[in-house]
């Protein structure tokens, strides 16, 4: 059988004048056009999505009146409607350009931000929060296609953690930003909780009108990247991808639809998710429990998050480098195991805080890790695009649970939530070390059919056949 990789290269042409040194400038090019815009633009939908939290200290239930559970439900109501977006959504970026469909979702989930600040019940923050869910939904799985559809596959999980990150910054910037924000409670008649929402809904607005000219849609037409560049970067996708189809066609959805290990990948991700929103919705309020007062509370929420940035970055550039995820992902849920347990086993506020900063430094460099790791592993790029939004599909539904991991009921210790995030990202745990058994496993056994039948030569007609198999391709070897 011939080695893909080489048919590749001569169907598609070598490499002109790309020797290591100019491929590397050819990808920091790649960096600097792509990943910074789009890492603003998440730590902006990170942001809105999770300030709720920050507002919750300036009174947002007494001015609105909630009750009970109702908090918990206007943070669980964003989900449905987030995970229903996310499959339509990347299928409208393969279908338009991600300028078009990115700025499209960006404008209207800043106009629902921004509404938010205006609503004066429960029943308007329920309706507001819906239609952040709907709009927000499609950028974090259709920006994670958007990469591979730039990156070969082992670069791609540092360009998905220097995106991610940009959650953790959010979790930061947001405590600093609504720490500022109070001293504007009572201007315009407004409370300081209103003023959150609208201030940042408007600053991802004015983002948002920039975004359809900074987003790059695809090698082919970048005009950053001189004639040359574009072939280098379409001549290695082809060769890392190994010319599997890339045509629009509902099949390919239906093979992601039924491959059973990116259900595993989904059960992963809300595994990794529901401590993160977990996390984010709810540090501010575990922070003040610990005896802080609010406005300390939410700048000692600032700490957690700069470590979780740091790891998530670094673990992330080592992983590619080494070709590797579970063995980091393994690590990484031990830790954020040893920092919940942390929290929930004592009462002394710097034990607890310390824990807070090793559940943050555990739950954050898994989803980029996790989202590497799944993308790597599908071939064809509809598939691909599919099963990456199941799978961020499968991670918004921890944030349901999320929603309701923390009860007032629970407060001061929140040992029941505490509890339930260890047993959660211990599933996580050996889910992840049976799917690195597996694949092992399954790469060994399609190296042993390849040595069986490597005398033979693949005609045409097979080649062109093994092009719709994704990764079940006989030559496709799985990333561990």
């Amino acid at each position: 059988m011939k080695n893909i990789s080489d048919s590749n290269s001569v169907e598609i042409g070598e490499a002109q004048g790309f020797d290591a040194a100019a491929t590397k400038k050819l990808v920091r090019k790649l960096d600097w056009h792509l990943i910074p815009f789009l890492s603003l633009i998440y730590l902006l939908c990170f942001l809105d999505r999770t300030n709720i939290g920050n507002a919750r200290l300036d009174n947002l239930e007494k001015d609105l009146g909630l009750h009970g559970l109702e908090y918990n439900n206007c943070l669980a109501i964003l989900f449905p409607f987030y995970i229903a977006a996310e499959i339509p959504s990347n299928m409208m970026i393969k279908r338009f350009r991600p300028s078009i469909w990115l700025t499209f979702i960006m404008v209207f989930w800043s106009l629902a931000m921004i509404l938010q600040g205006f609503v004066k019940n429960y029943s308007g923050l329920m309706a507001t929060r819906v239609f952040l869910g709907v709009f927000e939904g499609g950028l974090f799985p259709g920006v994670n296609f958007y990469i591979t559809s730039w990156y070969c596959r082992h670069e791609c999980g540092f360009r998905m953690a220097l995106f991610f990150s940009a959650a953790t910054l959010a979790g930061a910037f947001g405590g600093i930003l609504a720490r500022g924000i109070a001293e504007m409670n009572g201007a315009g008649g407004k409370p300081a909780w209103a003023w959150i929402f609208i201030l940042e809904g408007l600053l991802s607005i004015l983002v948002s009108f920039t975004a359809y000219w900074v987003i790059n849609d695809y090698p082919s037409t970048a005009t950053f990247l001189k004639p040359e560049e574009r072939a280098e970067v379409e001549r290695r996708l082809a060769a890392d991808h190994g010319k599997l189809s890339n045509m629009f066609e509902y099949r390919y959805v239906w093979q992601a639809i039924k491959d059973w290990k990116i259900y595993i990948h989904m059960l992963i991700c809300m595994a990794g998710f529901c401590p993160i929103y977990s996390f984010s919705l709810f540090l501010p309020t575990i922070i003040k429990q610990m005896g802080y007062t609010n406005n300390a509370a939410q700048l000692m929420s600032v700490p957690p998050y700069v470590v979780a940035c740091f790891f998530t970055i670094i673990a992330s550039w080592f992983a590619d480098r080494v070709k590797q995820r579970a063995i980091f992902m393994l690590g990484f849920q031990a830790i954020a195991i040893l920092g919940f347990a942390m929290l929930a086993g004592t009462a002394k506020p710097s034990i607890q805080y310390g824990g807070t900063v090793l559940a943050a430094l555990g739950i954050y460099p898994q989803i980029p890790l996790g989202l590497a790791w799944n993308s790597n592993n599908i071939g064809g790029s509809l598939k691909r695009g599919t099963g990456i939004a199941m799978q961020v599909m499968g991670g918004n539904c921890g944030g349901i649970i999320a929603s309701y991991v923390y009860l007032t009921q629970d407060s001061p210790r929140f040992i029941k939530g505490h509890s339930l995030l260890i047993a959660v990202i211990g599933m996580a745990f050996f889910l992840t070390l049976f799917m690195a058994i597996y694949l092992k496993f399954e790469n060994a056994r399609r190296d042993k059919v390849a040595s069986e039948v490597s005398h033979e030569e693949r005609t045409e007609e097979q080649e062109r056949d093994e092009m719709e198999l994704a990764d079940y391709a006989p030559w496709f070897r799985y990333m561990i």
